[in-house]
Formats: C-alpha cells, structure tokens, sequence
C-alpha cells in the first residue's frame, strides 16, 4: 500500500534517521584523533579527553551542520555543537572502556586478517604491502596506531550492533501500528469563517493583562535587529570601460599561453630498481651500471623493459601513468623539479629502492591569438570595471566609515537609495540581509554591546557591495507586554471569536453525540466530502489531522465531530467512517520494512539507556 510506504519513508523513518545520529558518531571516529594530549578537558573513569580531539570532533560536527544550513554559519548553534562533541567523546570512552571490560575485541589475527581482505590493500588479487604503506603514510598513521584504531574502532561497533541488531519486538506491538498507519478515516469538514466574531469581540486592557499572564511563552522572540542599508552594484558606477587597446590584448594572450605551458605537467618516467633479493649497495651498483648504458646510448624505454622492477610501468618505457607528488617521497619530487627535459638522472633513493628518472615537457598547442580574442577582450573589460568599481567603492567606503553615515552613499551616487528593515532575525530571508557576511556584521558581540557604527563595505556573493547600520538590538527573550500588546489583542480577539462561533454551533455538535447523521439539524454548517484519509499521508492540515484522528470510530448511520482551530478559521472535523481492515492488504515485504524500523528503534532505545547507565555510575570530571 503506499500509504504504508510512506509511514516507512515519513515519520518513523526521520526519527530513526535523527536517533541513529548518536551511535553513528560513537562509531568509527578513532582514525580522527591522535592520542596523547595531556591538554585534557574531561576525565572518564581516570582516562582523558583531549582538548585536541574534542576541537576536531566539534570541527567535523560542524561541518556535517553546515551543509544542512547550506554553509551559513551565524545559523549554527556552536554552544550546542561543541556540547555535542563532547558528550560523544564521553560515551565513546565509556563503551570503549566496557568492551574492554566484556572483553569484546578482535584478536590479531582477525585484524590482520581484514587488513589483508581490504580490496584497497591488493593488488593482481594480492596483499599489497606497498599499497598498505602508501595509506598509512596518507593518514599520517603508523602500522600499529592503524591496527589499535581498527581493534577500537571494531570494539564499538559490536558493542553497538549488540543493542542494534538484536532488539527484540512484539508482533502484537507491530500489529498495533500497522493498524494505526493503515487505518483509513473518511471525513466530512465544515469551514467557519470568524471575520464576522471578531467585529463583535470586545476587549479591556485587564483581560489583555490577563492572557499576556498566563501565556507569556507565545510571545517569545528571538535576538532581531531594526537596520539600515544601501546596496551599490557595478550598474551604479559612470565611466565604465568600453573598449581595450591592442597592446592590453597583446599581452592578455601572451600571458594566456604562458599560463598553458605552466599547467602542463611533465611526463615522469622511471626505472626501479629495489633491494629485493640484493643488497643495498647491490641495488645502487646495478643502478650506476643501467644509468651508464643510458648514457652510452641505450633507450631509456629499452633500459626500463629490461631491468625496472616496476610491473605498472616498465612495459610502457618506464612512464608513470599518473603522477603524483608525495607518491614515491620527496628526494624523488625534487628531482623531478629539477631535471630538465630529456635529461636523466642519477641514481635517486627512495623507500623503494633506486630510481633513474627522465621527464619530458608535452608540446603545449595553444589556440591562436584570433580565437581568443573576442573571449580576452571580454575579460579584460571585465577585469577593468571590476577595478573601476572596486576603486570606487573604496573611495566610499572612506567617507562612509569617516562620516558614520550611510547618507554619503545616496549623494555621490544617483538613484541609491537607504533602505530600511526591521524585527530582522538570523533565520529571516531577505535578498541582502541573508547573505551570511552580512548577518556577521548585524549580529556580531559588538552590536550586542551598544555598536551602532555604520560598517565597513560588505561584498555579496552577486558581486554588489552593501553598507549597514543597526538602528536597534532586540535581545532574545519574552516581550515586554507593552511591546506584546498588539499581538496579544490579536490573539485574544481570534480566541474569542473561535468560542463565540463555537458555542453558536454547539447545540448541532451535541446533536451528533445522539442522534444519526441524517436525522442532525445542520443548517448554519455547510459540510463538503473531504475523502478518505491515512495518518500517513500527510494530506490534511495538522490541526484537522489530530482532530480527526483522536476521534472514536462512530456507529453506522451515526458521525464523530470535533472541532479544530486554524488561523482565521474554525473547522467542524466530522469523522463518517472508519476502516479498519485496510492493515490485512499490507504486503508481507512492506510489513518486514516496520518490523525492522521498529526494532531498531527499540534497539535505540536500549542503546540510549544503557549508555545513559554508564554515565550515571562513571567519574567524570
């Protein structure tokens, strides 16, 4: 059923995705940090947590924020990431410190053995022990730190999967929800409008008081801030640039080539020659010799089939397919630098063993001056005007900062004018004043402080420059009821006007309680068929919803009514029918999918718990 699927994919599914956030973080982290800091911010059980891997945890938990917040960090809570860090630190030594306990580990052997089993790590189907030491050197991790990483890093996930993957469920418990998903209601809504109420509602300043009172957490509001701006872009600038000399396009296209021959790298070719089987001093003798048949006369490319011991490359004259520094180490980097084309080097050590090198620079084929020129021309008027304005905008922005005010702005340039906005938040959207460099400059400390200087110029992401002033800070917290009045009166009045309407229409509403549909008085409440309905569909309103699916199911003949309350608007939520068989057509895949949602939910649960239990009873400080 694909009501059913969406209960799958909606909300159990976002739930679990939230909850599993938490193992996930415990799990698999140790590559990031490097033991050993006695700078220590917390203490568990005697064993510390370093500043170092804490700022790294919040570092990668930030940027895991960031892209939810499409990369504007003044949305970011950082008390609240740093926090979370910290606490994942915590129940990551906690657990790591029981598996030790429960002796849940992985021998050597089985670690070796994975290592060995990593397709990464092979080669021609093979252990590889040059790809091996390639990664670790990568990560910037020695042999035994990796295995220690991998022996933690494997404790924790079957500690983790115990929980996880073995929770135990009830079929009753998964049968109940099923039926509650599938469930189908069938509903009749009515629509009150409460323009005409309010006209009638009157109010005193002592009930407005009053409901201020006893409802002071509705009128909470977030730090915002009233502002002045002016925004300039290139189109406000005279004088543009129109046209560039044959000289300027000249030197545009010679400095285009030049860069095209810079971009080119260097064909790298090697011959190998290691320490397997020979000594060292055999391996850099037999260098020496092949480095001298070269010189003789020999074909690099004969020499690199006959003696490199390179398999990748000797087939191929020696050239390396793709190159890349920090590969074969620095002595070989260096010398690549400085060989020049042709010339072959003398024998070079590395980790693998000797290596005679030869480059050669690709004939770089740059287009002709002509097909370039209509595309220099265009970036060199550009590349002019962007300068015109940038000198422009620092010549204002001088005499704005000097002046401390945005009026400057309006008087050198014609059809610039000062905008204003207020109750301006950080989650508000608004073509300027969401750019995040922006929100930097509105809602940094010293604007909290008492600052209402006039900042500096601001460049946004479309190349405009903006200039703001903040007029007012409001801090976050509840209004003042002086300042909440008028939402108040609107609240008030649109509460009154919901009762007034509804006791107008209760006598109808008790009707239902009693009586048949058919035989109920309902004139005054003109209901429409709405249709059939799941709770997971989301198709109904959520006030409509909750009202519609807290309703028993009515007898025959007889309707369950409600009301629900929206803005502006008071609905009768009339429930005519309730099928409860729908859950029998679930398919048994589909029911398979809610049995393991719901038993990893369970086994999160548990999780949760459990590790909440470590915490009561360890010492941390």
């Amino acid at each position: 059923m694909e009501s059913f699927r969406k209960v799958i994919k909606g909300w159990l599914g976002k739930v679990l995705l939230i909850l599993f956030l938490t193992p996930l973080a415990l799990v698999g982290i140790e590559g990031y940090f490097s033991s050993g800091s006695k700078d220590a911010v917390k203490s568990v059980n005697g064993a510390d947590i370093s500043k170092k891997d804490l700022e790294q945890l919040t570092n990668s938990l930030k940027e895991q924020y960031l892209q939810y917040a499409k990369g504007d960090e003044t949305l970011l809570n950082q008390n609240f990431i740093s926090n979370k860090a910290l606490e994942t630190l915590i129940a990551r030594q906690l657990l790591l410190q029981q598996a030790d306990k429960l002796g849940i580990s992985l021998s050597d052997q089985q670690l070796a053995q994975m290592i060995q089993q990593q397709p990464s790590f092979q080669k021609d189907g093979k252990f590889s022990e040059e790809l091996f030491a390639n990664y670790l050197k990568s990560i910037g991790m020695t042999n035994m730190a990796f295995i220690e990483s991998l022996r933690k890093d494997h404790a924790l996930k079957m500690l983790t999967s115990t929980f996880m993957d073995y929770a135990l469920v009830s079929k009753v418990d998964i049968a109940q929800i099923a039926n509650l998903q599938a469930e189908q209601r069938t509903l009749e809504l009515a629509s009150v409008k409460l323009d005409a109420y309010k006209a009638a509602v009157k109010v005193t300043d002592a009930e407005l008081n009053a409901y201020y009172q006893k409802h002071a957490a509705l009128f909470k509001q977030p730090t915002s801030v009233d502002a002045d701006f002016v925004v300039i872009s290139p189109a406000n600038m005279k004088g543009a640039s129109t046209e560039v000399t044959d000289a300027e396009l000249k030197q545009a296209y010679n400095d285009f080539v030049q860069k095209q021959q810079q971009a080119v790298q260097p064909a790298v070719k090697h011959i190998l020659i290691t320490a397997d089987g020979r000594t060292d001093a055999e391996a850099k003798k037999l260098a020496e010799d092949v480095a001298a048949k070269i010189k003789a006369g020999e074909s690099f490319a004969a020499a690199a089939a006959q003696y490199s011991e390179d398999p990748s490359s000797k087939a191929n004259g020696g050239t390396i397919a793709v190159y890349q520094k920090g590969v074969f180490g620095n002595a070989f980097d260096q010398t690549v630098e400085s060989l020049k084309a042709g010339q072959v080097s003398a024998p070079v050590k590395t980790d693998y063993g000797y290596h005679l090198i030869e480059t050669s620079a690709p004939a770089v084929q740059a287009p002709s001056f002509e097909s370039e020129k209509a595309r220099l021309t265009e970036e060199l008027l550009k590349t002019k005007n962007a300068n015109l304005f940038s000198d422009s905008v620092n010549s204002l922005n001088d005499m704005v900062v000097s002046s401390d005010s945005l009026d400057v702005v309006t008087q050198e340039l014609k059809g610039v004018q000062i905008q204003t906005v207020k109750g301006f938040t950080l989650s508000s959207s608004h073509p300027v004043l969401s750019d995040a460099n922006v929100k930097v400059k509105l809602f940094n400390d010293d604007v909290k402080n008492g600052d209402r200087n006039v900042s500096s110029s601001i460049q946004l992401a479309n190349g405009d420059v903006v200039w703001v002033k903040v007029r007012n800070y409001h801090a976050a917290g509840v209004q003042t009821f002086a300042e909440a009045k008028e939402q108040v009166k609107a609240k008030l009045v649109e509460q009154k006007a919901y009762e007034a309407a509804k006791a107008k229409i209760q006598s109808t509403l008790n009707e239902f309680k009693t009586k048949p549909a058919a035989a109920v008085n309902k004139s005054g409440i003109n209901f429409v068929s709405a249709g059939t309905f799941t709770r997971a569909d989301g198709m109904l309103k959520r006030d409509i919803q909750r009202a519609a699916f807290s309703l028993p199911a009515p007898k025959a003949g007889y309707w369950s009514v409600s009301t629900a309350k929206l803005p502006n608007e008071l609905v009768v939520v009339a429930v005519t029918d309730v099928n409860k068989t729908a859950a029998s057509g679930i398919a048994p895949e589909q029911l398979g999918e809610l049995t393991n949602l719901y038993q990893q939910l369970r086994g999160q649960q548990e999780f949760d718990d459990y590790t909440r239990y470590l915490k009561e009873h360890a010492k941390i400080k």
